[in-house]
């Protein structure tokens, strides 16, 4: 699978074109702010419909603009072409596929695999808890559906429980209690196999990337970790309900899950220097992408976006390397960056990205 062309019209600052990306690989390079990162952010809408990097679809309209739209020509695993479309206007998202609109994200998410590499991912090392979590869930969404649509009910019960604690409909509090407890454990379980699968190669990529011997690991703290079954999840929640109606909320469950990092028994958010983190990051990604590939026998398309910009070049041959398969992959480089020959070679192409325009080279 791979894109054949990319459209945008009032997207950011790029401007409206057409561009040609009907090749295995695609080199951006340019100075920071001319347009190389909104143009990754394009295809990442066009497959998940939203940013990775703003929530809000009105951040992404040309200044001025009150709307924006995006198409694309996909060619598939089959060798057939699909048309994508994304049009935001008027507050609202509007999604097609070969002309019929999609109506739920889940539809969209599993059309294009996709995975961004991004200066934010360091946020996984040393970030908030949520941004681990986050990362975990997303890696697992990606090959599991049903893990998905169990994320989503958990949110869904999670809001109405917390809604009742602060409206004092605590009579509806029990009902919400079993169907968290329920939704809950089965994430949780799920949670501790796909951190047993990360680790078993995590520090093995980390040390052969990294050119040392280290112990990387995860470590899972789930927030239920003295719960076994579902009535234990549930007694505990109806236990705590004291606490968290003084707190106004659900204090307890998966949504407070932890997950360390660690380099033998030593946090590494605390032990490592930035560029150990930062390349940290970049494994937890091609940890990602094994996992797909892994689950689902398929290669995703990569989003890399100037994040070998602080490894010198050994390291960065290693990096590219472990990469592994992929069905088609973007990188941006500034004008400077030495990037290897094996990517701006004839399989690809190279685009000069200067004031939202991309010239051939």
């Amino acid at each position: 699978m791979k894109f054949r062309s990319l459209g945008f019209h009032n997207f950011r600052n790029l401007t409206d074109s057409l561009i040609p990306t009907d090749t295995h690989h695609v080199v951006l390079v340019g100075n920071n702010g001319q347009g190389k990162t909104n143009f990754l952010e394009a295809l990442y809408v066009l497959c998940y419909g939203s940013s990775f990097r703003t929530p809000h679809l009105r951040d992404m309209c040309t200044h001025g603009k009150k709307s924006f739209y995006l198409s694309a020509v996909v060619e598939t695993d089959d060798g057939s072409n699909q048309q994508l479309l994304f049009r935001y206007a008027q507050g609202k998202r509007e999604i097609r596929i070969d002309g019929k609109e999609i109506r739920d994200r889940r539809d969209l998410i599993y059309n294009i695999p996709c995975i961004v590499f991004s200066h934010d991912d360091i946020e996984f090392i040393r970030g908030t808890p949520e941004s681990r979590r986050r990362f975990f869930d997303q890696t697992m969404s990606l090959y599991d559906p049903l893990f998905f649509d169990d994320l989503r009910r958990y949110r869904v019960v999670l809001k109405q429980r917390n809604a009742a604690i602060k409206e004092h409909y605590h009579t509806l509090i029990p009902v919400y209690d079993k169907q968290l407890a329920i939704v809950g454990m089965a994430i949780q379980e799920r949670r501790k196999i796909a951190v047993e699968e990360f680790n078993s190669i995590f520090n093995s990529l980390y040390s052969a990337v990294a050119q040392t011997n280290s112990e990387m690991h995860i470590m899972y703290k789930p927030s239920w970790d003295d719960c076994k079954t579902v009535d234990d999840a549930r007694d505990k929640l109806a236990k705590t309900l004291e606490r968290d109606k003084k707190l106004q909320t659900t204090a307890s469950g998966i949504h407070r899950d932890q997950f360390f990092v660690m380099d033998g028994k030593v946090n590494f958010a605390q032990s490592g220097s930035t560029g150990q983190m930062r390349l940290a990051s970049l494994i937890f990604r091609i940890v990602q992408i094994d996992t797909y590939r892994k689950k689902t026998g398929k290669n995703p398309i990569l989003l890399i976006d100037d994040v070998l910009l602080e490894l010198d070049v050994t390291k960065r041959g290693l990096f590219l390397d472990q990469l592994g398969g992929y069905s088609q992959a973007f990188f941006t480089f500034l004008p400077e960056e030495r990037y290897f020959s094996k990517i701006g070679n004839s399989a690809g192409l190279t685009y000069s990205v200067e004031n939202g325009e991309f010239l051939s080279t």
